[in-house]
């Protein structure tokens, strides 16, 4: 069910953002009159799913969830129509109108997707405001995993500063690390103020884990014993407060979970605080699974979140501050995707690293957040310089605008076949990277 949900909102998301980028292109092609063939969400090779025509112009569904498109008339595209390109240029063609009409429509989808990413930043913040742990209401400081700790970091220690820019924001002290070139961490640890200089393979460790490395710690409080679970048949209750596990000293949620995970199958003795009191230790059977069926009291019923809120003026420049903070670090991380030493490459993922994103039930602050970044995601990838994407078309326009003439038609066939191979293995290698990450 979770993984329905997932990709149910994935799919709402990548279809929001599809169409009104290819509106982008529509709505200046109609404008400039020129003739658009068909306009379609999702690719249709071989059949479509629904299709209906209006006027000049075909609409419909294809079953290949990859994108969308829009076919304009006289323009070389994906479609490689060389039939029509052999014919003479109507009026109402692309290749008829002037370039700096031309440069307008192929500049539509991505001028959409920025506005876009903009406009529902503006009503998140406005809708919802923005929450976040501050770092002094972390009353129990980070959960370091092995990887952490690998780089120096102990849990209880408390983040104060990444690259010498005091840290406000829990969220932001992972992302600064991977994208910040300075890349020292100031921690208080047990009162005592330390750096902690973390070197450029940390980049690559901190990718493949594939998870945030560090957490917020918790206490591991018990709220819920399911019914018929192992953890009720070994007489553990709502409110027990774990303290031991074999022996083993616990002091956050995580703690737990590691100590579970490690005695699959077996029976272990639990140690815990009751009321104030210290009963005999318990001993509960663990699944084959890693499981005995219980959950911690929720992170906000143990800290305290900040929430920031805004009046619908005071939205508007705090969404152009989110989307510009967001097209920053996704250039950024661009950045380190094309730096091999970093190892980031590795972390490259397709449509299920994309759906693992959203929530596993329907958060529609959460969906609104992502849809959002998804498209300033979208403006920057299309914009790219690369034939088959709006970017590669806007590269050929302006060498026609300096030059005086357009490039040989000849070569923009074959730039484009170029381009479609590039973006094809890019995404079989992304989505190869999801596949793989399954089966380890």
């Amino acid at each position: 069910m979770e993984i329905l949900i997932q990709a149910s909102q994935l799919l709402l998301s990548l279809s929001i953002l599809v169409v009104l980028h290819e509106l982008g292109h529509f709505i200046p092609a109609k404008l400039f009159k020129t003739r658009v063939e068909k306009f379609y969400l999702f690719f249709d090779p071989w059949f479509s799913v629904f299709k209906f025509k209006k006027g000049e112009t075909e609409y419909g569904i294809g079953w290949l969830p990859l994108g969308g498109y829009v076919k304009i008339s006289g323009m070389i595209d994906e479609s490689m129509d060389k039939e029509q390109m052999k014919k003479p240029a109507e009026p109402w063609e692309f290749r008829s109108k002037p370039a700096w009409q031309r440069l307008i429509i192929m500049l539509g989808g991505v001028t959409v997707n920025i506005i876009l990413g903009i406009l529902i930043y503006i009503m998140v913040m406005f809708t919802w405001g923005r929450e976040y742990m501050a770092p002094e209401n972390m009353t129990y400081g980070v959960y370091a995993d092995s990887t952490a700790q690998s780089f120096g970091f102990q849990s209880g220690d408390k983040v104060l500063a990444v690259g010498g820019k005091e840290v406000k924001k829990f969220s932001e002290v992972q992302i600064n690390i991977l994208l910040e070139d300075d890349k020292t961490v100031t921690i208080d640890r047990k009162g005592q103020k330390l750096d902690l200089a973390m070197p450029m393979e940390t980049v690559s460790k901190m990718l493949e884990s594939q998870r945030p490395f560090l957490q917020i710690a918790v206490q591991p409080i018990i709220s819920t014993v399911d019914k018929g679970s192992f953890a009720e048949k070994g007489g553990i209750k709502e409110g027990d407060i774990i303290t031991r596990i074999n022996g083993v000293e616990i002091d956050y949620w995580r703690d737990v979970i590691k100590e579970i995970q490690k005695n699959k199958g077996q029976t272990v003795a639990i140690n815990m605080l009751r009321n104030g009191n210290v009963p005999p230790p318990l001993q509960v059977e663990v699944s084959k699974g890693g499981t005995i069926g219980i959950g911690v009291l929720e992170l906000d019923k143990q800290l305290t979140f900040s929430v920031e809120t805004y009046t619908f003026a005071e939205s508007i420049p705090e969404g152009f501050r989110e989307a510009y903070n967001k097209f920053d670090s996704y250039l950024k991380q661009m950045k380190l995707m094309f730096t091999p030493e970093t190892g980031a490459y590795k972390s490259m993922g397709g449509f299920i690293t994309i759906g693992k994103a959203f929530s596993t039930t329907w958060d529609w602050e959460r969906f609104w957040n992502f849809t959002a970044f998804l498209s300033i995601i979208l403006a920057i990838m299309n914009i790219l310089p690369i034939p088959a994407l709006d970017g590669g078309h806007v590269m050929f326009l302006l060498y026609e605008i300096i030059v005086g003439k357009p490039a040989p038609e000849k070569f923009m066939e074959y730039a484009q076949i170029a381009g479609i191979v590039i973006l094809l293995s890019l995404m079989l290698f992304a989505n190869g990277n999801d596949i793989l990450k399954l089966f380890n």
